[in-house]
């Protein structure tokens, strides 16, 4: 099970994340999660939204490049060794992980992980198999 996640390419220079938070709010985008990474010369805003072919719309008529990616999201215990016990699971299981960031749940217990892995599939199916329910964009955004 896997969700889009929305990647939008950014100048490194002053506003530019103060234009794409006005750009989303302008069009009535609620944001579920976001991760920023930086280099020198550019960054990446990974979001995660309802609706990501529509946001991806919005951002790319308004000239950002922006990608949609497959990602999965793991809902885990909001307890200290959460995240070691699944990138156990993942690394014996011989998934690759190429980021993770994470966003708290509705209620305290629970948190949730987003990965960015080798393979979506293996990944899923190895974290069931110990418990873990991997969430679709049902999970996240249906009320």
């Amino acid at each position: 099970m896997s969700l889009k996640q929305i990647s939008v390419f950014l100048e490194n220079k002053k506003g530019q994340l103060a234009e794409v938070s006005a750009l989303l709010g302008g069009n009535n985008i609620n944001l579920h999660a976001l991760s920023i990474a930086d280099t020198q010369d550019f960054g990446i805003l990974r979001l995660i939204a309802e609706n990501p072919e529509a946001v991806a719309a919005v951002i790319k008529d308004a000239g950002y490049i922006c990608t949609l990616t497959d990602v999965i999201a793991v809902s885990v215990p909001h307890t200290p060794g959460s995240l070691a016990h699944i990138v156990q699971i993942l690394s014996e299981g011989g998934v690759d992980i190429e980021y993770t960031y994470a966003f708290a749940a509705a209620d305290d217990d629970r948190a949730y992980m987003v990965f960015r892995v080798s393979d979506n599939m293996t990944a899923a199916a190895l974290l069931g198999g110990e418990g873990l329910k991997t969430l679709s964009e049902k999970d996240l955004f249906v009320k």
